[in-house]
């Protein structure tokens, strides 16, 4: 892994943080007990004593946006988000089809571990360039939801591909159709990422596996 990158493994999903001259920025926050493994970790490289200035989100399910509100709060960090996925951040997407039953698990999730709603500083569009890092290029992605997006660290040629696809030992596949809102837009974006000229990729459901693994099966897998 990337000195600049840590990846946080929590509970159900995982999410990463990127380390800058001037902070920490998060891709994504994790669900249910993603603030403890968040703290964990950053004790573990020693970016603990760091602040966190922003929080940039693939999309906006609730195991991705779970925690945004309270870090927000306590780092007054800015949030970032898609801009078709406003109405997943703020909880009023309209789910049809096989979808409708991650619209059931969104609702019941919400109120259940009372949610804590957060607002968007900045909506993101396709192609443009957040100074960090040197760069990170926002990459659209639809499929699991209508603005799921990546980031692409260009200075390393990384892709963070949120929920576009798992990659495990045992297989490479796509979210469960349930969870999915736009479906038909995945070949698009496979083929998307294909064309990326990428030495790793790291995801939100996966393995331990290094970038470099994760991309190698995602080759073998749609080659």
């Amino acid at each position: 892994m990337l000195e600049e990158v840590l990846h946080v493994r929590a509970p159900f999903v995982c999410f990463h943080v990127l380390r800058d001259s001037d902070g920490l920025y998060l891709i994504d926050s994790g669900f249910v007990g993603g603030i403890g493994a968040l703290q964990r970790a950053l004790r573990r490289c020693g970016w603990d004593g760091l602040s966190i200035r922003g929080i940039l989100l693939t999309h906006g399910h609730l195991d991705h946006t779970f925690n945004v509100a309270t870090l927000a709060r306590e780092h007054g960090a800015w949030v970032a988000a898609p801009r078709q996925d406003a109405e997943h951040c703020a909880g009023q997407f309209h789910y049809t089809g096989l979808a409708r039953v991650c619209g059931w698990l969104e609702t019941a999730g919400r109120a259940l571990f009372r949610f804590q709603p957060f607002t968007v500083g900045r909506w993101l569009e396709d192609g443009e360039v957040l100074p960090i890092c040197g760069g990170l290029r926002v990459i659209h992605l639809p499929g699991h939801t209508a603005g799921h997006c990546g980031y692409l660290l260009e200075s390393h040629r990384l892709l963070f591909a949120g929920d576009l696809f798992c990659s495990y030992f045992f297989g490479v596949f796509l979210p469960p159709p349930v969870l999915n809102s736009c479906p038909a837009q995945f070949p698009a974006s496979i083929d998307r990422v294909r064309a990326l000229a990428l030495d790793g990729i790291l995801l939100n459901h996966g393995d331990n596996a290094l970038p470099e693994v994760h991309l190698r099966r995602a080759r073998q897998r749609w080659s």
